[in-house]
């Protein structure tokens, strides 16, 4: 069964095409993740299946809903993590959550219950009465992630839901996205520009760029596909060395890397001796280094760019509801 999914679908804003006749499922309980260049069409595409924004073509559905046809049925089927704060300070966590709570029409026993519910999920019990303001970043996200289940969504949005966290806090939140998919079966969407957060979390990933999904499938997979490990050497004749090493049969690929090239080996650490030798036979060899196969170099063969990293415009909250 499919928790999400979008057939043919295209959004115009005047001359530009934001997304162009996409196509993607995604499965009940997986957690999905959406990467691309800033510009590629996902915040777009997030923001039509929130039902923030009209597709112009195509049909797309949440949780079995049409975002055209049943906005008010998704809203209610899905929660979102927005990329910028969405927290009142001055409240203390479990008026944040009262205050959600009455806006999704949960009231009296199932209110209280839900409320205690989402604290201990997110280990958030014993901090219930300290304002938000007092939160460090970790535990804001956290009580932003209890807030998002709250009403117990069928799909829950991330919005780049570890960005302007230090190194170890987002890697705390993301064990913390991983346990409440795990817990609540929930199917979470991801959008980030952490490679490593998206290798780490998702079960399988959507490469968006140009509005179109250019590859879909298991972070393994994507990894695989670009065969094997990249050996960079930095040398004085890149022309003479490429011809040489290009007589090895375990030799992919050879590419010109600027001051040097870099070659696709099915066995980094093992062939570098062997390219070490021949190269140093026709120039000199000034560098070398070995890179396995990363999403990082998987996004850059197909986009042609790297990883962009400064933020896209956060997915818009909807008026009045946050």
């Amino acid at each position: 069964m499919n928790a999400i999914e979008v057939a043919g679908l295209t959004k115009r804003y005047g001359e530009v095409t934001a997304v162009d006749d996409l196509t993607l499922d995604v499965e009940a309980g997986e957690l999905f993740g959406l990467l691309g260049p800033n510009g590629a069409g996902k915040t777009t595409l997030v923001n039509t299946l929130c039902t923030l924004t009209r597709p112009t073509a195509g049909t797309a559905a949440v949780a079995g809903h049409d975002v055209r046809a049943a906005p008010a049925q998704v809203r209610e089927a899905i929660g979102v993590v927005f990329q910028e704060p969405a927290l009142d300070e001055e409240l203390t966590g479990v008026e944040n959550l009262r205050f959600h709570a009455r806006l999704y029409g949960i009231t009296g026993d199932r209110r209280r219950d839900r409320i205690e519910e989402v604290l201990a999920l997110v280990d958030l019990g014993d901090r219930r009465d300290e304002k938000v303001g007092d939160y460090s970043g970790g535990m804001a996200r956290r009580l932003e992630l209890a807030r998002g289940l709250l009403h117990e969504p069928e799909v829950l949005f991330l919005d780049e839901p570890t960005v302007g966290l230090d190194a170890g806090t987002r890697k705390d939140v993301r064990e913390y996205v991983a346990a409440l998919n795990d817990r609540t079966g929930v199917t979470v969407v991801l959008t980030t520009h952490y490679m490593e957060e998206a290798d780490a979390l998702c079960d399988r990933i959507a490469i968006v760029d140009r509005g179109r999904v250019v590859a879909c499938d298991a972070p393994a997979a994507l990894k695989r596909g670009l065969g094997g490990d990249a050996v960079s050497l930095a040398v004085s004749d890149g022309a003479a060395v490429a011809a040489r090493v290009r007589e090895f049969p375990w030799v992919e690929s050879v590419a010109d890397a600027g001051d040097g090239f870099r070659v696709v080996v099915d066995d980094g650490e093992r062939r570098v001796p062997a390219l070490v030798v021949a190269a140093g036979e026709v120039a000199d060899v000034t560098g070398v280094s070995v890179e396995a196969p990363t999403l990082e170099r998987v996004f850059l063969e197909l986009t042609g760019r790297p990883v962009a990293r400064v933020r896209e415009e956060p997915v818009a909250a909807p008026a009045g509801a946050e």
